[in-house]
């Protein structure tokens, strides 16, 4: 099945595709305090839902990269029916082969929970400061280790015990670069059910609409099996938060 269809039909229902609630989502954004023609740049943007919020409350000029068709198709629907006027262009490419024009031009950096893009956290972080003016910011969404996973759990998930760090680790990676931790916006168990839950909704419904589309078995065997997983393990081992960084 196609990755980013399994993905478009899993997230039908988020406004915001991490585990993030949208009073949080607010407050990330009440923080930043930016200014008209700021600049930012979103790396797996999704649905656009941060930067078309950051245009409606500061009027920032934009760029949201996300290498899926289907969310790219969602943001520009959801920029012309929200912020016809805003400055955001929104890119069809991978996050790793976006350059910009000139090093450290952005005022605000954002990858949220793409950190594949870069190998790993830490490299997130990294690509993000090149990209980044002095005095920007700089804001990552990261899962990390609640707990010494299981095995078991690993085997389900395809993790290793390396994949992810713990919560320190992960503020401790932008400040060895650096980096100011300013704030951390760290989910709750009810914000992983929501954001876990709307896929089930999402792929069952789906499948009822869709008897005949040949991708349905797939669809429910992974969405059934990511439920279990997250049941049984995940949501007690794995959390996620949003860490916020200025460059000095």
């Amino acid at each position: 099945m196609d990755t980013w269809k399994f993905f478009d039909i899993t997230h039908k229902e988020h406004v915001i595709c991490n585990p993030t609630s949208l009073e949080k989502f607010q407050r990330l954004i009440d923080l930043l305090r930016l200014s008209p023609g700021d600049r930012v740049l979103e790396l797996a943007t999704g649905k656009g839902e941060l930067l078309i919020r950051l245009a409606e409350q500061y009027q920032i000029n934009g760029v949201g990269v996300d290498i899926s068709p289907f969310c790219i198709r969602d943001a520009q629907a959801k920029l012309a029916a929200r912020a016809p006027q805003a400055q955001i262009t929104f890119l069809e490419m991978g996050g790793a082969d976006y350059q910009p024009d000139e090093p450290e031009s952005f005022d605000l950096t954002v990858c949220l929970g793409a950190s594949w893009i870069f190998d790993g956290h830490a490299g997130t972080l990294q690509a993000l400061e090149r990209m980044t003016k002095p005095g920007g910011w700089l804001v990552v969404g990261e899962p990390y280790f609640l707990q010494e996973p299981d095995p078991a759990y690993l085997e389900m998930a395809g993790f290793s015990a390396h994949t992810f760090g713990s919560h320190y680790e992960n503020a401790a990676a932008g400040q060895a670069l650096g980096l100011v931790l300013m704030y951390t916006l760290v989910s709750n168990l009810d914000e992983w059910d929501t954001y876990e839950g709307l896929q089930w909704v999402a792929s069952e419904n789906y499948a009822r609409e869709h008897p005949d589309d040949p991708d349905v078995p797939e669809l429910l065997a992974r969405v059934r099996g990511g439920r279990d997983e997250y049941l049984r393990y995940g949501r007690h081992t794995l959390g996620w938060a949003i860490y916020v960084f200025r460059k000095g």
